[in-house]
């Protein structure tokens, strides 16, 4: 690393270039700078130094410079509280838009020394102590607010161990980022209607209804109509709409049929169908422009519609 490289200010603030690997804390990536209480020692040691001088006083001397002392060695310690830890990133689950993005992060004591007083910061900060010769896994958050790949950004690791007279502080930038699904709309609006005509392995099913989708319960509603699937899973009482002929449970979920003035309000409102069409148990197709999933349900199928909104 070159002299220009090395003084570079965004190094002191967000870290070196993200990567992959565990990172390992040393000389290049500690940073030590005196806090508030340190620089108040400062000046009592300055202030001590005048008065020992004006009046000749060898104990004023003596105490100068062992407050000094304890200055300077106090570097070296807070140095020694991150040097050594390995830093590693593990993993991170996709999250709806709005809600907190979890990153992991594994830290490791490969040393015969115990570190006190430590904090990680992403957006908040959590304090930890390590033991000799062993390992912590925490889990840091950032808040989303659009769908797409959210990056965690820096993440800082420091101590004032052990007297707060200095700030010995790391940052580390990982490869990590989190997959955000679009925002579910709050408004229930009904599934979208299914073709007035289907048949069901070669047989027209002539007299019956097809099934579109889920309304609330209302008083008067047939027993038979009833999703008992859904109020199984303690989702509500729900009943089915019917209308045409019948069809199996399977209804089809596409861009073209989403209400919204914008995009983003297309895929909000087909999130929700996608959501509340795997909790109450029914198979459902999916497309998007350029993608069509046939009908199933599950949970490969539920994140591979969740994924195509997410980075439509």
């Amino acid at each position: 690393m070159n002299v220009k490289e090395r003084f570079r200010l965004s190094r002191f603030v967000s870290g070196e270039k993200a990567v992959d690997t565990p990172v390992t804390l040393n000389h290049r990536r500690i940073f030590i700078l005196p806090t508030q209480r340190g620089l108040g020692f400062v000046a009592l040691i300055a202030l001590l130094l005048l008065i020992a001088f004006v009046y000749n006083n060898n104990l004023a001397y003596l105490l100068t410079f062992l407050l000094a002392s304890v200055f300077f060695i106090t570097i070296l310690h807070s140095y020694r509280s991150l040097s050594g830890l390995v830093v590693q990133k593990g993993r991170s689950k996709a999250v709806f838009a709005g809600e907190a993005a979890g990153f992991e992060i594994h830290i490791n004591n490969p040393t015969d020394m115990e570190r006190h007083h430590l904090q990680i910061k992403l957006q908040d900060s959590q304090s930890l102590t390590l033991q000799a010769q062993s390992s912590v896994h925490i889990t840091l958050y950032s808040m989303t607010q659009r769908r797409g790949w959210h990056q965690a950004g820096t993440v800082t690791l420091f101590s004032t161990f052990p007297l707060g007279l200095f700030r010995a502080w790391s940052p580390i930038r990982f490869n990590l980022n989190v997959l955000v699904y679009p925002k579910p709309a709050h408004f229930e609006i009904a599934f979208p209607k299914a073709p007035s005509a289907q048949v069901q392995q070669g047989v027209s099913q002539q007299g019956a209804d097809d099934f579109y989708g889920l309304q609330a319960y209302q008083p008067g509603d047939s027993i038979k109509h009833i999703h008992w699937k859904a109020f199984a899973k303690g989702l509500g009482v729900f009943s089915k709409k019917y209308g045409g002929e019948q069809s199996s449970e399977e209804i089809r979920l596409d861009y073209d049929d989403a209400p919204g003035h914008t995009v983003e309000e297309r895929l909000s409102q087909l999130c929700r169908w996608v959501v509340d069409a795997e909790q109450a148990g029914l198979s459902y197709g999916f497309a998007l422009p350029g993608l069509k999933l046939p009908p199933d349900n599950g949970l490969l199928h539920y994140r591979k519609c969740l994924e195509a909104l997410a980075l439509f």
